[in-house]
């Protein structure tokens, strides 16, 4: 019942939201510039705001047509390079003759869409022939369609690394990373031709145990037959994939935002006062942003609940349980992959030395051929996004990947 409940409500706020479009259409035209008197404009920001509520189970666009490339901007075509029922893997091809070194970015399956990657992404363009996995909101997947679970995932990387082709490069971004990790062990076993020259693994959960964060702590509270009963529901019939058993992203952005509910708050008062000055700067800014972050997507259940299990509860990965289609993943027997992690200093997500585990996981790896990076002054979203991504994580990665093409 509790997706049904929620989209009672959603419903309700369709409503109320096209009042405050009302509210603020009124505010623009009884706008008289400097004469205009303050309780209008007043009453126009908290309308603005009121339109602006909510969320949306739509993916936003890229919007990525161009890059500069040395001091030429070069057009982008986004293209589907492959297509499965619960992602795409999507090419970012640039209309040049050597685009770079082909680089698979994995975004998180985590109530958001790929595009929260969208600056990385952009950043990473500049120099590499990018592809990312591009998710699939799963209330859009019908039942036919099957389950999608980790294995199913670290299915998906495997075939996406394989279409990008021998030589490519593999940058794995949060929650994916323990799948990364275990997509390159299985083709390492297999002796896949196609195998990643490199790995590199950013703020990711590789070893939970390690300085557990709120995030780890509350994987843990419960058992998972609590997980199952209270934050599973059905799709409502409606979409395409009625019925099916999900883990709504309504409910991971309710989390994530009651981690640090003050800053939320904190930016909406600001953004009433920015429309209130009529600040368009600002005012755009904050806009920009909540769009995307109010943008989710719901996940399989059995996705999201082996998640929780096998990586935040149980720990498979480091201490060598963990499996794919039964067979165990041996990160020990990864050899020819170099791999580079990625940690912030200030990470609540994914706290100092979880993501640094992967380097002791991977003893077939020669010392030479691992490196390690902790941003300091950064948390979980400026290990790839942001001023200090731009100067100073980026730079490592690409030089990781230049060494190795």
């Amino acid at each position: 019942m509790i997706y049904q409940m929620y989209q009672a409500q959603a419903d309700l706020l369709q409503h109320i939201r096209a009042l405050g479009r009302m509210g603020a259409s009124l505010a623009r035209i009884y706008d008289f510039g400097a004469h205009t008197p303050g309780l209008i404009r007043q009453l126009g920001a908290a309308s603005a705001i009121l339109a602006d509520a909510g969320m949306t189970h739509a993916r936003p666009d890229y919007e990525i047509s161009s890059v500069r490339v040395g001091n030429d901007d070069v057009a982008v075509t986004e293209e589907i390079a492959l297509d499965t029922p619960f992602a795409s893997l999507l090419h970012f091809r640039k209309d040049i003759a050597e685009p770079g070194p082909r680089v698979l970015l994995v975004a998180p399956m985590s109530g958001h869409f790929a595009t929260l990657l969208r600056g990385t992404l952009q950043t990473m363009l500049r120099d590499h022939d990018v592809y990312i996995t591009d998710w699939k909101n799963a209330r859009d997947v019908p039942l036919s369609a099957g389950v999608f679970d980790l294995d199913a995932f670290v299915d998906h990387l495997i075939k996406f690394i394989v279409a990008i082709g021998p030589g490519g490069h593999v940058v794995a971004v949060c929650q994916p990373t323990v799948a990364a990790l275990a997509a390159v062990a299985v083709m390492a076993e297999d002796d896949e031709p196609s195998q990643p020259r490199s790995l590199t693994l950013m703020a990711g959960p590789i070893d939970t145990r390690i300085n557990p964060t709120k995030v780890n702590d509350l994987a843990k509270s419960k058992p998972i037959a609590w997980f199952e009963n209270n934050l599973i529901g059905r799709v409502p019939w409606r979409y395409k994939g009625a019925h099916r058993q999900v883990y709504p992203g309504f409910m991971q952005l309710t989390a994530f935002m009651s981690m640090n509910l003050d800053r939320h708050i904190n930016a909406h008062v600001a953004q009433f006062h920015a429309l209130a000055q009529q600040d368009q700067t600002r005012s755009a800014a904050h806009r920009k942003f909540y769009q995307e972050y109010g943008a989710v997507m719901d996940l399989p259940a059995e996705f999201f609940i082996q998640t929780v299990q096998r990586i935040f509860q149980d720990h498979d990965l480091p201490l060598g349980r963990l499996t794919w289609r039964g067979r165990p993943v041996r990160p020990e027997l990864i050899r020819r992959t170099a791999l580079l992690t990625v940690e912030g200093e200030r990470d609540d997500i994914c706290a100092i030395g979880q993501t640094v585990a992967a380097l002791d996981l991977c003893t077939g790896v020669r010392v030479s051929m691992k490196r390690h990076h902790l941003q300091t002054g950064v948390g979980h979203y400026g290990v790839f996004s942001g001023r200090r991504w731009e100067q100073e994580v980026y730079p490592r990665v690409r030089s990781m990947i230049q060494a190795l093409s």
